[in-house]
């Protein structure tokens, strides 16, 4: 908690100073509750396919502190914003015991995707929000100069509860370890390669930050991320009406 107020001050202060602007604040907001409720759902699934554990450890819950982890929902998201590199985060993972699942090998793929479907119907919800209650000079003044923060504060929340959540779904359907697309792959594994798989799956967490870090530095992740995103959120802009 003493953490959690410390930066909620750090960020106040940068903001006063000029040297963190309002948008990032807003993204950073947003970011945060956004990556709790993806948490949250895997829980939820997997115990409507019979594992309690997340149940039991208290994480189906809509306190955030329950689900802060503090590398992953403060101090990597703070540093990438601050840097200019995007945003990105993650809270603690909700433990799953897939050997407690009715189908373990079936429903473990229905637990892992579930994330990126709550945040797809998030941006859809907010995709609607946007084109049916943002007046439409203010959409013009998006399309004419490129800047959200011409909008109402409500209006540029809306329009990044939906973005950032285009982002987090396609991002987490990457078939990469740990992110959820992986889960497909997981499935196509034989089993008696799978002792292997999960030993050394702790240690993936680097692969999509170097991706994301390769990204931001214009390396050849750049253009692969692009490709992958652009699809995804041009659809959103049509759903939106931008």
């Amino acid at each position: 908690m003493a953490l959690l107020i410390v930066v909620v001050a750090l960020v106040v202060v940068l903001v006063r100073s000029h040297h963190l602007s309002l948008l990032s604040v807003l993204v950073f907001c947003v970011l945060i509750p956004s990556v709790i409720l993806h948490e949250i759902s895997h829980g939820l699934v997997a115990l409507a396919c019979g594992d309690d554990t997340a149940k039991r450890a208290g994480r189906l819950t809509l306190n955030p502190l329950a689900h802060v982890d503090v590398v992953g929902t403060i101090i990597v998201p703070v540093i990438m914003v601050l840097s200019g590199i995007g945003a990105f985060g993650w809270a603690k993972p909700v433990p799953v015991d897939v050997s407690k699942l009715r189908s373990p090998r079936n429903q473990a793929v229905l637990v892992g995707l579930v994330g990126p479907a709550t945040n797809i119907v998030l941006a859809l919800v907010a995709a609607f929000v946007y084109r049916d209650l943002v007046p439409a000079h203010d959409k013009l003044g998006v399309l004419l100069t490129g800047n959200l923060s011409a909008q109402p504060v409500w209006a540029q929340i809306v329009f990044l509860v939906g973005y950032v959540n285009v982002i987090l779904a396609v991002f987490n359907l990457i078939p990469l370890p740990p992110l959820d697309g992986s889960a497909v792959v997981e499935r196509l594994i034989p089993d008696r390669w799978l002792p292997s798989y999960y030993r050394i799956r702790p240690f993936t967490l680097i692969l999509p930050l170097a991706l994301i870090v390769l990204s931001s530095l214009g390396g050849p992740g750049g253009d692969l991320l692009n490709h992958i995103f652009d699809p995804a959120l041009n659809w959103w802009g049509r759903v939106v009406g931008i």
